[in-house]
């Protein structure tokens, strides 16, 4: 029922002015799914990242200005840049200061606004990509898990398991 109603919410605006207006759309369904569920941490978190990324696509100046819900968020420029090194070094140790290092930002400043863009702390953020790309190569490869574990930056298999019910789980 509840998916009949966005659905008809979202379709008269599908096929209207700019193209990029359904993505509005989507974005203020997310932006609203988030509000309701302040109690579920997880699915908070995901909604969070699905409309950083949906806003970045559809208006990549949004994040350049001043939030308007209150809460510090990194530039667009510095989200992409974060993001690029995050994926170019995921089977390497990241640490907090070398992301702090690129957008030149102090630990507590960065670590904030890090959080209020993508909803999870830059280390969380980091295991989650970590799991994903495990998640991708446990799905299109015949490489053991102890090989997915080491080329996906985890210690061990089991540090790799461990993790994996968490994310996933």
């Amino acid at each position: 029922m509840q998916t009949q109603v966005c659905e008809t919410q979202l379709s008269p605006k599908a096929g209207q002015g700019r193209s990029g207006d359904w993505m509005h759309h989507v974005i203020a369904l997310l932006d609203a799914a988030i509000g309701q569920l302040r109690h579920e941490e997880r699915a908070h978190g995901t909604l969070r990242e699905a409309t950083s990324l949906l806003r970045r696509q559809v208006d990549p100046q949004h994040l350049e200005g001043a939030a308007d819900d209150g809460i510090e968020r990194l530039q667009a420029w510095q989200a992409r840049k974060v993001l690029d090194y995050i994926d170019g070094h995921i089977t390497s140790r990241v640490l907090v200061t070398d992301l702090c290092a690129l957008v030149r930002r102090s630990k507590a400043h960065f670590s904030r606004s890090f959080r209020g863009t993508f909803g999870y702390s830059p280390h969380a953020f980091v295991v989650r990509r970590r799991v994903e790309l495990a998640a991708k190569y446990m799905l299109q490869t015949d490489m053991s898990l102890s090989d997915i574990a080491l080329g996906c930056g985890f210690v061990d298999q089991a540090h790799l398991c461990k993790l994996f019910r968490v994310v996933i789980g």
